[in-house]
């Protein structure tokens, strides 16, 4: 019987303490108690649960959107060591336990030496696929509501072999959407606020709560590579910031550019969206997100959060804890989502709006 004792975490490089202070902290949340072990910088996280069925519980219970730097997780056992020769027989014996999957993903570390695992991970999930399915293990049609079979590969015949609900995972291998950077865009920043709305607004969602012709402001605007995002999205658009815009953009005639201090900025009229990657203190911020939603100066707010050198998770979880004791003042029902995305660096993007 495979006894799977603990969770794998995927993160950034350089991030492995911020997951381990956060897993650690959900899994309290629900009654479930372990530790983790990692190396700095090395993409990913174990958190070790001591009670069978701890980790299948963890995985169900706990909402993946809720994690900030976890990017993908699985429920798994020991790190499997598999002879090169006959790697697929051996994992066909580990799988013998294993809860029915729909589909398969092969993933790997997000660090210059797990990059290089990407090819093999590509053709040997794919040849490992195919016997699965013949042999019943695979179901041939994905299913939303079923688990997805996972390995984690770190070398030839080094990985995890475990399994995350399709449902309560990331939604692209590694937690990585693909995007392609615009070439018209000014500043590769741009695809920070194109990933927000990735993981933040469900996809058929878009035309309703970022439409045609609306409204926006953005906050610190220049050069303008989140401007550039809601002028594609046909909104109109106030780029607030002292420093000058793109001239494309400025000649798109959906650009107001105001020079002005991001903080003190009020809108004459409310708006759709405000946006803002201004570089300043995260707890003034995060204030300052709270007061555009509260007052109604906007319907849905997307910002950064610069993080510091040190307690970083700490820092965040102050941000969020101010945020939520306005919204519980204000007596307001809200939506507050936080991730650190793929193209953030030093940051975390949230997304607040009422509900």
């Amino acid at each position: 019987m495979t006894y799977f004792n603990r969770l794998v975490l995927q993160c950034r490089s350089g991030f492995e303490k911020e997951v381990a202070g956060e897993i650690t902290d959900q899994c309290s949340t629900i009654g479930l108690y372990g530790y983790c072990t990692l190396e700095s910088g090395q993409g990913y996280v174990e958190f070790h649960l001591q009670t069978p069925g701890d980790a299948e519980r963890a995985i169900a219970e706990i909402d993946f959107n809720s994690l900030i730097f976890v990017r993908q997780w699985m429920v798994c056992g020991d790190c499997q060591e598999l002879e090169r020769d006959d790697r697929i027989s051996q994992l066909q014996q580990i799988l013998a336990d294993f809860p029915d999957c729909t589909d398969l993903w092969a993933e790997y570390p997000d660090t210059t030496d797990g990059r290089e695992l990407a090819t093999f991970s590509k053709k040997f999930s794919s040849a490992l696929a195919q016997k699965l399915r013949k042999s019943g293990r695979l179901k041939k049609k994905a299913n939303s509501k079923g688990n997805r079979l996972l390995l984690f590969v770190l070398s030839g015949g080094e990985m995890f072999v475990g399994y995350a609900p399709v449902n309560n995972s990331a939604p692209w291998p590694l937690g990585v959407p693909r995007l392609k950077f615009p070439k018209q865009a000014p500043s590769r920043s741009t695809l920070k606020l194109e990933e927000a709305w990735h993981w933040f607004i469900p996809r058929d969602d878009w035309d309703q709560r970022i439409p045609h012709g609306s409204t926006a402001v953005d906050l610190g605007a220049a050069p303008g590579g989140w401007t550039w995002q809601l002028v594609q999205r046909s909104m109109f658009v106030t780029a607030v910031d002292n420093g000058p815009m793109q001239d494309q953009l400025m000649e798109s005639g959906q650009v107001t550019h105001v020079q002005e201090d991001a903080y003190k900025f009020i809108p004459a009229q409310p708006v759709n969206m405000m946006v803002c990657d201004v570089v300043d203190k995260p707890i003034k911020t995060a204030g300052m997100a709270a007061d555009w939603v509260i007052n109604g100066w906007c319907d849905e707010a997307i910002f950064n959060l610069k993080l510091p050198m040190k307690q970083r998770y700490q820092e965040v979880v102050s941000c969020l804890n101010l945020i939520a004791e306005r919204f519980m003042q204000e007596g307001l029902a809200y939506e507050l989502s936080a991730k650190h995305l793929y193209h953030d660096r030093e940051e975390i993007t949230c997304h607040l709006r009422v509900l």
